[in-house]
């Protein structure tokens, strides 16, 4: 028998070994849960903040640090928690992020301080960073059928869009009819529920060829990132001269520049250059970082419209955005199960920027007295289906073909390209925005009036920014995603060892 014969029948055999499908459907009900409380995080909380700091006690300078402390760990840990579900399992290491981050959910909202509060939003992020790549690279050693691969990755994808959205909705009503701990405490329903369905329904055991930790590269890449998240995060506060900001952005870019050279002479690379090498994968990380930063133009700015400008309670701001998560979900699974397998993404994901940026130069448009059915709602719409045709395709690809031993570090890789590009975009948007409207406010008089014009003024020009985001995002997909559809690799594992 040929050696492709047996590759084709090895295959076979560990398709037949699988996890019945209502099994494999219930596991990604429990990692989308999971994903879903890590997603909403990074908004649920800031609906909270004025309520906290109230609370606490704490300064404007101080509040930023609710926000950075996560960003901190979660950015700069995470190839780290990706490699370590690719050496002792991603089942033990997915339980022990889940059982962390509520644990350290219910320290935060308990802080009777800033510091602790601080301190367990730090954890969160620790222990969210072994979460996150555990659970993409379950979900991508568990449907292996190309028909069910792409309607798990399209529901995975759409909770990915979405949860920012829903995290706002869901904070303002705690925010609203409870207080602000309950934003944190949410947190212990949520992984209640996926540790005892991960208990249940997700497979033991770890990958058959365990790869050994590259602690240099660990160390390299944990401070490069650290350096660009600490230094991206400190121009909301700083300005771009200060060596608060600009030192830790070139500490952390040489410390990069070291782990990539590293990486081509490590015996054990934390991230093989063949994780990234493929122009499918390539592209699908640049796609995903480039979306995460132009996300923050509607997620922040527009929120701030519709609570500051047309005077919306955070319940109906919450509200107000879920169109736009329907239009998403409803795209995500028309692309992963219609489109991908049809055309491929090199048409897909370019479209999908082009929406979005056509989405973001709509909002310029808005005004002080816009009607939300006439001026909001529309672009809502096309950004949900424009980003419902990036996300889960880009998630899907950035994980497709790649061997069982590197699956959790690519998944980490794909975290980590959302996480900067999350802290890019937050930081750039906010300093542009800010010199905008101080910009417009030069020569006038600061009446109610033109201050008002001038917070529209520095919110259409983030919205600006955005667009370029998504343009940047069209051309560079347009470039470089193969043509044609993807095909399975039948010498891709198949088995599930989790």
């Amino acid at each position: 028998m040929s050696q492709t014969a047996l590759t084709r029948a090895s295959a076979a055999a560990d398709r037949a070994q699988q996890a019945p499908s209502g099994r494999r459907w219930w596991a990604l009900a429990v990692i989308g849960l999971a994903q879903l409380m890590v997603v909403l995080d990074g908004t649920i909380v800031n609906i909270a903040l004025p309520s906290a700091q109230q609370a606490l006690g704490f300064s404007n300078a101080d509040r930023q640090w609710v926000v950075t402390a996560y960003a901190l760990a979660f950015g700069s840990l995470l190839l780290l928690g990706g490699r370590l579900a690719d050496l002792f399992g991603r089942k033990i290491v997915f339980l022990v992020g889940v059982g962390g981050f509520a644990a350290a959910s219910a320290l935060a909202g308990a802080a009777g301080d800033f510091s602790v509060l601080v301190t367990g939003r730090a954890l969160q992020g620790l222990f969210g960073a072994l979460l996150a790549p555990a659970a993409l690279s379950i979900l991508n050693t568990t449907f292996t059928d190309a028909r069910e691969r792409a309607k798990a990755f399209g529901i995975y994808g759409a909770i990915a869009g979405a949860g920012g959205g829903i995290g706002l909705l869901l904070g303002g009503l705690l925010t609203e009819h409870l207080n602000w701990r309950w934003t944190l405490f949410v947190n212990l329903f949520f992984a209640a529920l996926a540790l005892a369905g991960g208990l249940a329904f997700l497979r033991n055991g770890r990958p058959a060829d365990r790869p050994k930790l590259d602690l240099p590269g660990t160390v390299l890449v944990s401070g490069g990132l650290f350096g660009l998240v600490y230094g991206f995060s400190n121009a909301d506060s700083h300005s771009w001269s200060s060596p608060q900001t600009w030192g830790f952005l070139a500490v952390g870019g040489v410390l990069l520049a070291v782990f990539a050279w590293w990486q081509t002479r490590a015996e054990h690379p934390l991230l093989p250059l063949r994780v990234l090498l493929d122009r499918n994968r390539g592209a699908s990380f640049l796609a995903s970082g480039i979306t995460s930063a132009g996300m923050f133009g509607v997620f922040l700015f527009l929120t701030y419209y519709l609570q500051e400008t047309l005077h919306y309670s955070p319940v109906q701001t919450g509200l107000g955005f879920l169109p736009m998560i329907g239009a998403l979900m409803v795209s995500a699974q028309l692309a992963t199960l219609v489109l991908l397998p049809r055309i491929g993404p090199k048409p897909l994901v370019p479209f999908g920027m082009a929406l979005a940026a056509i989405a973001m130069v709509w909002f310029t448009g808005l005004g002080q007295h816009s009607s939300y059915a006439s001026a909001v709602l529309p672009p809502l719409l096309v950004m949900g289906f424009g980003l419902g045709l990036i996300m889960p395709v880009a998630m899907s690809l950035a994980t497709d073909r790649i061997g069982e031993q590197d699956a959790g570090v690519a998944s980490a890789a794909v975290n980590t390209t959302q996480q900067i590009g999350g802290s890019i975009g937050t930081a750039l948007l906010n300093t542009l925005a800010t010199s905008a409207g101080a910009h417009y406010m030069t020569g006038r008089l600061p009446s109610p009036v033109n201050l008002a014009d001038a917070q529209l003024h520095s919110y259409a020009t983030a919205y600006w920014w955005s667009a370029g985001f998504f343009a940047a995002g069209l051309v560079l997909s347009a470039v470089l995603y193969r043509r044609g559809r993807v095909q399975q690799d039948v010498n891709a594992p198949v088995a599930v060892h989790m």
